[in-house]
């Protein structure tokens, strides 16, 4: 009896030491407490309308900047024309060429102390039309397109897809189409080879099955009434469009057109637990970012969320986060504060800036388990996803946040009982990806990756888990409400 009482006793002290010594990442639905699981799924209703509204960068910063004005933010502009000062709790926006939106909450210390900043991006794999795309063969119309990231370009064929974008006349006016979303509207169709018929096909390697330049969109079928009309079924494409828009075939040459496929966001699962749509990758972390500015008022150090453009081509271009279009903004901001040695101290606030590059991570796939180290795999519902490091191989392309920069957010993310998780981006020979994070990292400031893990990343619908959005929502917003010592 003796004996045995002793071994139950070393065996409470052992699982009360591995309590206290072994880290186990938890399920994230297991950490929710009282209502928060009616919580998680309100907001994840809210976040459903969000990506079925923002299925481009266009309508995605157009529509966070109506939301923000919603509630109460103003925009830089107001502040320059009228020469406001910005003002502990103000709210203000910056809209840039309509493709990215910056958010700022003033907060009580000045500039210098540095900014807690959220980056997350706004664009999306997808396929862009080319500049002469309309085309006839064979008495069906197609328009030619060319894909925009890292997309497996099978998975685009033979799937309900829709048409968003503008279209800008000679004159500058501004037309802008969206078409395949209404249940009342047509889609448009990539088509794909019978099984019967795919010997030569099916024997090339998945990659190679189907080339950018198969990618067509098929767009029509019926032709003009007149016989001797040479490309009649494109002529009466070109008719519906000018009908519809007022354009001619060359204003299609100064357009920004994109499809995307037509599926709404729909639940997944029995118990509804995760989201299956078009765009997680970035806008699930978007979403949040915004929204977690969005509850902020008065916080010590300014709040920023940046939803930029261009990350999935490498963050180029005049909308992408190498473009100057941020620092830019910061410094109008210190000018209108009326501090002096405005440039030293912009110098200095990015510096001493904090910075959570809200980016998605590659979740652990039971279906293809060889590609993950297990021990360092981001996993579905086990909360947000710290990525200390992207990049691929020897870390090429990497921030790699500091140890103490981890530290800090881990100690942020704890206290405010935040499900957290470290992840990775596939084992280190397999490949690996890239985010923002190494781009506001050059100013000197800390950086790491944060968002939420995905199933099928990059693909036409993708999955995240109802919890993990909720916990980036909450994680964000308590990194905005964090406070440092300098």
């Amino acid at each position: 009896m003796l004996q045995q009482q002793r071994k139950e006793s070393n065996m409470s002290d052992y699982k009360e030491l591995e309590k206290l010594l072994v880290k186990r990442y938890d399920n994230a639905w297991r950490r929710l407490e009282g209502n928060e699981k009616e919580i998680v799924m309100d907001f994840s209703e809210s976040y459903k309308k969000y990506l079925d509204t923002c299925k481009t960068e266009r309508e995605a910063s157009l529509y966070s900047a109506k939301i923000a004005e919603e509630k109460g933010f103003k925009s830089i502009d107001y502040y320059i024309k009228n020469h406001k000062r910005p003002e502990p709790g103000d709210k203000i926006y910056g809209l840039f060429k309509d493709k990215t939106v910056i958010l700022f909450v003033i907060g009580k210390e000045n500039f210098e102390k540095g900014l807690n900043i959220i980056g997350a991006h706004v664009d999306t794999p997808r396929l862009d039309l080319k500049q002469a795309p309309l085309y006839e063969d064979t008495e069906l119309a197609f328009f030619k397109t060319h894909y925009y990231g890292g997309v497996k370009k099978y998975q685009w064929i033979t799937i309900p897809l829709a048409l968003h974008g503008v279209i800008i006349k000679q004159d500058g006016t501004k037309i802008t189409v969206n078409i395949g979303e209404d249940e009342k509207d047509p889609v448009f169709y990539i088509t794909d080879l019978l099984p019967h018929l795919s010997k030569d096909q099916n024997a090339k390697k998945i990659s190679e099955a189907i080339t950018g330049e198969q990618l067509n969109i098929l767009v029509g079928s019926i032709p003009m009434d007149d016989e001797d009309i040479k490309d009649s079924v494109k002529l009466n494409i070109l008719k519906l469009l000018n009908e519809k828009y007022d354009i001619k075939e060359e204003d299609l040459a100064s357009s920004e057109l994109e499809i995307v496929p037509a599926a709404k966001a729909r639940d997944i699962g029995f118990d509804r637990g995760l989201v299956g749509a078009y765009g997680h990758d970035d806008r699930v972390c978007a979403f949040t970012a915004l929204e977690a500015l969005l509850d902020i008022d008065a916080p010590k150090r300014t709040c920023v969320t940046i939803l930029a453009d261009k990350e999935e081509i490498g963050s180029v271009g005049n909308t992408g986060m190498t473009s100057n279009y941020f620092e830019n903004l910061v410094s109008e901001l210190i000018h209108l504060s009326g501090v002096g040695k405005a440039d030293l101290v912009l110098r200095r606030c990015l510096m001493n800036s904090k910075f959570l590059s809200a980016d998605v991570n590659a979740a652990f796939d039971p279906n293809y388990p060889t590609t993950h180290d297990k021990l360092n795999a981001a996993y579905i519902g086990k909360g947000i996803v710290l990525t200390k490091y992207t990049g691929s191989r020897g870390k090429s392309g990497s921030n790699d946040a500091s140890a103490e920069f981890v530290a800090e957010v881990r100690r942020i993310f704890n206290e405010n009982d935040i499900c957290w998780q470290m992840g990775e981006l596939g084992k280190v020979d397999e490949g690996g990806g890239g985010t923002i994070a190494y781009i506001p990292a050059k100013y000197g400031m800390d950086v790491i990756d944060v968002g939420v893990a995905l199933l099928s990343m990059h693909a036409p619908y993708e999955i995240a888990s109802k919890a993990d959005i909720y916990m980036a929502y909450k994680a964000y917003k308590a990194f905005f409400y964090s406070n440092y010592e300098y």
